[in-house]
């Protein structure tokens, strides 16, 4: 039996939790707890995107440490958030995941850079609100974002710079979670995102701003833990 299978009968699967830009794995510790509590393991490590020499791979092998660590790779479901979206279907990729969610992710396609996509999917002519603090944290309680704001960490300028490195679109098994508050990727940004690079028609949605790890983990928790207990994910 292997080791994916063994998950699935046992009922726990690994969630590999990839923070977004300028972000640590701090930002998913109330998501990774609410996970835990529901009988899963949750795994969220700090990308080395602080390091002006990182690459895509380096931020791969970063995620897939952090799940060997654990369990060595069964059952694995990866989640990135916001750019986050650029690393989490290569993790995929190398771990054999059984599904990727983005959580108001930046789909990215072949060839295109993290700095491009913007321009790309048309969010200048978009943006709700260019205020980073009300734009990422206007509904997260003032306290634990002054925690965010604090955990912060730089992102280097060619991670922003390099092409992402896949020759096709991202091809696993998805979810898209539309965050229909969001004030800095706007709902219909997202909407465009999720059907023009995934192909899904129709989203699922968290009411909530652009770090629903933080405003809403219990919701967010539990949509993750119902998309593993679906036999068709995509």
């Amino acid at each position: 039996m292997t080791s994916g299978a063994r998950g699935r009968l046992t009922g726990m699967t690994t969630y590999a939790l990839v923070h977004g830009s300028g972000d640590g794995g701090w930002a998913w510790h109330l998501v990774q707890r609410a996970l835990r509590e529901r009988g899963h393991e949750a795994v969220a490590p700090d990308l080395p995107t602080d390091r002006d020499d990182a690459t895509w791979d380096d931020c791969v092998d970063a995620v897939a440490e952090a799940v060997a660590s654990v369990d060595g790779g069964s059952d694995v479901v990866v989640v990135g958030h916001s750019a986050g979206g650029f690393v989490a279907p290569l993790v995929a990729d190398r771990l054999g995941a059984r599904l990727t969610v983005y959580v108001a992710g930046m789909v990215p396609q072949p060839g295109e850079g993290a700095g491009e996509w913007f321009d790309a999917v048309g969010w200048d002519a978009a943006l709700a609100d260019p205020d980073p603090a009300r734009a990422f944290y206007a509904d997260v309680p003032p306290e634990l974002a002054a925690q965010a704001i604090a955990h912060e960490r730089p992102t280097s300028a060619r991670l922003g710079e390099e092409p992402w490195p896949r020759a096709t679109p991202p091809s696993a098994s998805a979810r898209y979670v539309v965050t229909t508050c969001d004030r800095f990727l706007p709902e219909s940004v997202q909407r465009r995102v999720a059907v023009e690079r995934l192909g899904i028609e129709r989203p699922d949605e968290i009411a909530a701003g652009h770090c629903p790890h933080l405003s809403r983990p219990e919701e967010l928790a539990g949509l993750l833990a119902r998309f593993v207990r679906t036999e068709s994910p995509g």
